[in-house]
């Protein structure tokens, strides 16, 4: 028997079926956000960092951060420029000085290892490539006031065995005995770092999911480290942000940020590091370029209050020839190191904006302006420092950017002279507090975001 045609009210009713099955059945695509990773910064002269010395005194923290720049610059002059150490083992790694004359980088990092999972404080450094702890059984090893990793005790240790793997082959120094791959670097100050090249589950904190463990996360259990820096305390070693594949950055995604607030202030809290493609990547953005290790930036200028000083831009290039020259972006340095072409007109234009407003101080080891008084009391209305780079971003230093107490009642400017008389320029951490700095290694950029770093967490 033939079908009977539907009536229009019949297909109105399959119509609005089939619609609701569609509703019903249908799986919406999950969208995947990009993990990021979240550990708490805190800075050596912290009242929450092991090294923090109530006793300590405006001037001997001054001092610390002259001292520390200074052997920094040197360290980075010769990273960039692949200067031989001269070991008999291995190749130079040239690290960038992590390990200064005082002991230990600017922030320290909480990173948990092995399984089960135990805290460690670690140097972040973004000149060195290979993240390292001390590890048991120790032939020779700084003081550390927790106990040094012991690998036998966790569950989640592996060796790596395989000497032509890629992961050896990164790893600085790279060298292969019976237990497997081993790894040596040397830096400037004459330290040295070996021991067996593995891989361990390390945990952070998301931004949503609590708490996460990654495994598998290559790392140097070093045995082996002979100290003429004096490291010691709580620090266990160095956490590597460097660019190649067998970094802590690159085992986690492409992305990296930090936020640095307050430095001056020692009961600030909520400086941090995000590693993981979930890194908060904000703000205008400049090109990037990594050269042995080390990020570069090209900085076309600066100007207070609007008004460009007379300064070539040649003057912050690097030299393709010989590796002279150049602006680096740096984590382990405090003050900011400028050409001297570029910090003479610099010094010039704050010299005659003081000039007769502030009396100036003589400091033997300060090239740069020294005065009496107190920076947030005497320098209200300061005309506004700005480093100029490439694409249209700008690095806008306030008077806690710009300038910082070396005693009682007496400050100086940040921005010292790099005289290795090779151009060398260094933006350091005080030039870069209260921005989110973010590192996409896939792009090559660098963005910059002013922000109070406490509005990250929320």
């Amino acid at each position: 028997m033939a079908a009977l045609p539907m009536s229009p009210f019949n297909l109105f009713l399959l119509s609005c079926f089939t619609s609701f099955a569609l509703l019903c059945f249908t799986t919406t695509p999950t969208i995947i956000k990009p993990r990021r990773y979240v550990t708490k910064l805190i800075h050596h002269d912290s009242v929450h960092s092991p090294y923090y010395n109530p006793m300590s005194t405006v001037s001997d923290r001054a001092r610390r951060a002259i001292d520390s720049s200074s052997a920094r610059l040197a360290y980075l002059r010769a990273k960039a420029q692949g200067i031989s150490l001269a070991t008999s083992i291995g190749n130079d790694d040239m690290r960038a000085g992590v390990i200064a004359a005082t002991g230990v980088g600017e922030f320290l990092a909480n990173i948990s290892i092995g399984e089960p999972p135990i805290p460690r404080l670690l140097s972040m450094d973004t000149g060195s490539q290979l993240t390292w702890i001390q590890c048991q059984p120790c032939t020779k090893c700084f003081k550390q006031d927790v106990p040094i990793f012991n690998p036998s005790k966790s569950s989640t240790y592996m060796s790596v065995t395989n000497c032509t793997s890629p992961t050896c082959l990164a790893s600085p120094g790279q060298g292969c005995e019976a237990s497997g791959c081993t790894f040596y670097q040397k830096y400037a100050d004459r330290t040295t770092v070996s021991g067996l090249l593995a891989t361990e589950k390390m945990t952070f904190e998301t931004s949503d999911e609590g708490i996460y463990s990654i495994p598998n996360i290559p790392f140097g259990c070093a045995n082996n480290i002979v100290v003429f820096a004096g490291l010691h305390g709580q620090c266990s070693g160095v956490v590597g942000l460097g660019s190649n594949e067998i970094s802590l950055v690159t085992q986690l995604g492409s992305k990296f940020s930090y936020c640095f607030g307050r430095i001056r202030d020692p009961q600030y809290i909520h400086n941090q590091l995000v590693l993981g493609d979930g890194a908060e990547i904000e703000g205008p953005s400049t090109p990037l370029e990594i050269l042995d290790g080390l990020y570069y930036l090209t900085l076309e200028g600066i100007s207070v209050d609007q008004e460009n000083l007379d300064i070539s831009p040649d003057v912050f290039k690097r030299s393709p020839y010989n590796n002279f020259g150049g602006v680096i972006i740096d984590s382990g340095s405090s003050l900011t190191s400028l050409a001297r072409d570029a910090f003479n007109s610099l010094n010039n234009e704050v010299q005659r904006l003081t000039n007769g407003l502030l009396e100036g101080v003589k400091s033997s080891d300060r090239p740069g302006p020294c005065y009496k008084g107190v920076i947030n009391r005497d320098l209200i209305g300061f005309l506004v420092v700005t480093f100029h780079f490439v694409n249209g971003v700008d690095l806008v230093l306030d008077i806690e950017s710009m300038f910082h107490e070396i005693a009682t009642n007496q400050f100086c400017m940040v921005v010292v002279p790099s005289d290795l008389g090779d151009n060398m320029s260094i933006i350091g951490v005080f030039t870069q507090q209260n921005y989110n700095v973010a590192y996409d290694l896939g792009r090559k950029t660098l963005s910059v975001q002013r922000i109070d770093c406490e509005l990250l967490e929320n």
